[in-house]
């Protein structure tokens, strides 16, 4: 027989795209992971940090959560669920519910927990003693049904204030390092999967637009290279593209569950499926501890693609672009976007370009500025007052938005007074078409 893991990371729960609330998308990915579940019966499934997209998340993106914890517990009552926290996320909010969610094989480490040592050294008898990790806190043994047993590494993302060393990439090898040997030595016949949250070094990240959180100086970057009693495997969170860590065969970024932002569009998502130990009939093949892990990745789909047009360097024309246009962005239904929209950015050097269409409710709008890593909004519904009144009002939204600063139409939407401003479209007459803004013609403050 052989244990199965499921292993993912970084999904970033309550993320807002460009304003654009992601729960929707979120909801998406955990139903296909429940029916991955469902099919693989995984022994375990570990979840390697930014649970949340912030801190403080919402109640929406709380209960999003507790209902997939709910479903996975119902769907597979033997699975082992691991949870760490990720730099995202509030370790001690986290860890909030551990004792209720631990009833229901649902264990979470977000804090490293530290017990006092009395004094026995002659260094401790200036402070009567020194403080040293509870490593026994972040061994987690995991069964399966036929007494099989492996042994999870649960390290959340660790910060200074718990790593205290000189170099925090040395304080983090020696905590990870020690905490190994602490469970090899505690179970020396078992398998050790770490799984962890960090920047590692030579790490692929976006040169542009990069959404993860690196510290400038690379001072957080924590170099695995000449580790030779390493974990069996190690998974990691915290860098968004799915790839090896650098210098290693044992370790792997599971990457993001989402792109989470444009310059991640061409990146692949899912999960890891890993199996240890040997399917029968395959014993002779099994030998040595490299073999006996193996990682298969389950690839998973966004519901929401990301795009930028055009794709290539071309040189539009404003018809040309008028073309691109109407072809390739969704139509609405019934006022709404169907659940098939994509995520689309405008690559035009120099103006701002507004995309609308009109239908009975309202307009559907894409407002880009030049910058590619920020768009000016995505998707929003107006209540029109009168075509000709309604695009004219958008216009005067959108440059005073931009003039401002904020980048957002709902800011300009609020503002008491709104400045008369002279504005170029095309189809002028038409309930679609293309505004072209010149920067000449953006306001500046006070005018």
């Amino acid at each position: 027989m052989s244990m199965k893991i499921l292993a993912t990371s970084d999904w970033h729960l309550g993320n807002l795209f460009h304003g654009n609330d992601r729960l929707p998308e979120h909801k998406h990915f955990l139903k296909w992971l429940l029916e991955q579940i469902a099919e693989q019966k995984p022994d375990a499934l570990l979840i390697a940090g930014d649970i949340f997209d912030n801190g403080n998340p919402s109640a929406a993106a709380q209960t999003v959560y507790y209902e997939f914890l709910a479903d996975a517990t119902q769907l597979c009552p033997n699975m082992q669920v691991i949870i760490t926290a990720g730099n995202h996320d509030s370790a001690s909010r986290l860890e909030a519910p551990r004792p209720l969610l631990t009833r229901y094989h649902v264990e979470i480490r977000g804090n490293v927990r530290k017990i006092w040592q009395q004094g026995e050294s002659e260094e401790d008898d200036k402070t009567g003693g020194h403080w040293l990790y509870s490593f026994d806190d972040l061994i987690i043994p995991v069964t399966n049904e036929e007494g099989e047993e492996v042994i999870i590494l649960a390290v959340p993302f660790l910060r200074s204030d718990v790593v205290q060393n000189a170099s925090y990439s040395q304080g983090v090898n020696d905590f990870l390092r020690e905490l190994t040997a602490e469970a090899r030595k505690k179970y020396p016949d078992r398998k050790c999967i770490m799984m962890a949250h960090m920047y590692a070094k030579g790490s692929d990240i976006a040169r542009k637009d990069a959404s993860e959180k690196i510290i400038i100086g690379g001072q957080e970057e924590v170099d695995l290279e000449g580790w030779n009693d390493h974990p069996d495997y190690m998974t990691c969170g915290h860098i968004h593209k799915r790839q090896h860590i650098w210098n290693t065969d044992w370790a792997r970024y599971t990457g993001s569950i989402l792109p989470m932002s444009f310059a991640e569009k061409d990146y692949t998502h899912g999960i890891d499926l890993i199996t240890i130990g040997c399917d029968k009939g395959e014993k002779e093949d099994c030998k040595g501890k490299n073999k006996e892990v193996k990682v298969e990745f389950l690839e998973y789909k966004p519901q929401h693609s990301l795009r930028i047009l055009p794709e290539d360097e071309e040189e539009l024309t404003f018809k040309k672009w008028q073309k691109l246009i109407n072809s390739e962005l969704s139509e609405r239904t019934d006022g709404e976007l169907n659940d098939h929209f994509d995520y689309v950015m405008l690559n035009k050097e120099g103006e701002y370009i507004v995309v609308y269409s009109y239908d009975a409710t309202g307009v559907q709008v894409l407002a880009l500025n030049n910058d590619l890593a920020e768009p000016v909004k995505m998707y929003i519904v107006f209540e029109p007052d009168t075509l000709k009144g309604e695009k004219k009002r958008l216009c005067i939204e959108v440059y005073k938005a931009i003039a401002d600063g904020n980048l957002t139409i709902e800011t300009a939407r609020d503002s008491a007074s709104t400045p008369e401003i002279k504005f170029k479209t095309m189809r002028d007459e038409t309930k679609e078409g293309l505004m072209k803004i010149t920067l000449t013609d953006i306001p500046t403050q006070g005018e």
